[in-house]
């Protein structure tokens, strides 16, 4: 017997097809609005992003908080799996939960844009439809990917002109386009619009640079507050403090962001070039000033050494393409340090690929084994070191958390910074 719900969907797709226009006064609707009109999906109550600060480490600016979204709870610290598709590279959604312990993922707004394009998105219904990714997700504006196409973009206040990496194809993000495109995808956590100068910037290429996010960020935020969530569930808008590596700018940057009352704050433009020492001291001097009920994200960072770093100074939120990247070429992360499988030194060393590791990987594949799958170019290899890298990098800051919590983060991290450190 046919359910009354199944009915009412038969009933409503034979009059979407005969009378679309008449059924919902005159709008043209996709399959998945008229899915929504009759089960009232994306009609439910949205709630804003909440962040509870839950521990202070002593002896550090280390914190332990708890973000809550419509996709799920969030603790910090944290790490971001980087999806710039909305998928790992060679690692299955299940793995990324089950092994990976993955609470968050970060898609990125430039390629999703350029393939498969915001009309496919649409008709998916967001990116979690379309990715079948179920818990919170954050988008990068795309900002930093324009600025990495040097040589065919061109900055002006309306917004940047660029042309595809794709197809050569000529395109232009706005302050409101890319928000308007961000709602389209449907990230919990929605990046603004910015400039991403290189590291070692001029103070005055530096300081016109940051007044045009500035004028930029306003329009995000009006725009912002312009649009709604489009398929039933709350998004933030994280602004993104730029400066470079100069403390006035900086500090300055941190300040105006403020008075947006956003539901976090995003510190960029660092590792693009800057020594590692001026990218710690930048964080120290945009935290000082950064409200600190809070969440702070870290963007683009980075080995594990800096990760614990940031931490140390305050920092809630990370995301890298390291652990990947770096695990398709054959590079491990470890607690006792740092692996190049493609060494001759592992042709012949029949242990675990990583005794402490957490992932399946760790104790099912020796190092010998994934060191033949490397050398070979064989895809199995990507696999393995990538889930294991992006499961060692949530490892860490999970036990980072657990010692904050515990009250020992400095002297543990002490101790990791020097194993992280090693070349085994």
């Amino acid at each position: 017997m046919v359910r009354a719900a199944e009915f009412t969907i038969i009933w409503y797709i034979v009059r979407f097809f005969a009378h679309k226009e008449s059924i919902f006064e005159g709008k043209i609707v996709t399959l998945y609005e008229l899915y929504a009109h009759v089960f009232g999906v994306g009609e439910k109550s949205v709630e804003k992003m909440k962040f509870t600060l839950e521990h202070k480490a002593p002896s550090s600016k280390a914190r332990a908080g708890l973000i809550q979204t419509d996709h799920g709870p969030i603790q910090t610290p944290i790490f971001m799996p980087v999806g710039t598709a909305a998928a790992m590279k060679g690692i299955f959604h299940r793995d990324l939960k089950q092994e990976a312990k993955a609470q968050i993922i970060l898609a990125n707004t430039y390629h999703l844009y350029l393939r498969p394009g915001m009309d496919i998105i649409e008709k998916a219904g967001g990116v979690h439809r379309f990715s079948t990714w179920d818990g919170p997700m954050l988008t990068d504006s795309g900002g930093f990917q324009v600025f990495s196409l040097s040589d065919c973009r061109k900055l002006k206040e309306e917004g940047c002109h660029f042309r595809s990496h794709i197809d050569g194809s000529k395109h232009l993000f706005t302050p409101e386009s890319v928000i308007d495109t961000e709602r389209t995808i449907g990230a919990d956590i929605m990046m603004a619009f910015d400039e991403c100068p290189p590291g070692d910037a001029p103070y005055d290429y530096a300081a016109k640079s940051l007044a045009l996010t500035e004028r930029w960020l306003d329009r995000c935020f009006n725009r912002y507050h312009q649009t709604q969530p489009k398929w039933g569930h709350y998004q933030s808008l994280f602004p993104i403090v730029q400066g470079c590596s100069y403390p006035e700018l900086r500090a300055k940057a941190a300040e105006n962001v403020q008075q947006y009352d956003a539901d976090g704050y995003a510190i960029g433009g660092l590792a693009v070039g800057e020594p590692t020492d001026v990218m710690y001291a930048m964080i120290e001097v945009v935290n000082a000033v950064l409200p600190e009920h809070k969440p702070r994200y870290l963007m683009g960072v980075g080995t594990p050494i800096n990760i614990l770093e940031a931490i140390d100074r305050g920092v809630d939120m990370f995301d890298c393409v390291m652990p990947t990247r770096n695990g398709r070429n054959g590079q491990i992360f470890t607690s006792e340090g740092t692996i190049n499988l493609r060494n001759k030194k592992w042709e012949d060393d029949f242990s675990p690929l990583d005794p402490m590791g957490v992932s399946f990987v760790d104790k099912q594949y020796s190092k010998a084994y994934v060191h033949h799958l490397t050398v070979c170019g064989e895809m199995l290899a990507a696999q393995i070191a990538s889930l294991h890298n992006v499961a060692f990098y949530l490892w860490l800051v999970g036990e980072a958390r657990k010692h904050i919590i515990e009250g020992d983060f400095a002297q543990w991290k002490q101790i990791m910074v020097e194993k992280l450190g090693r070349r085994l």
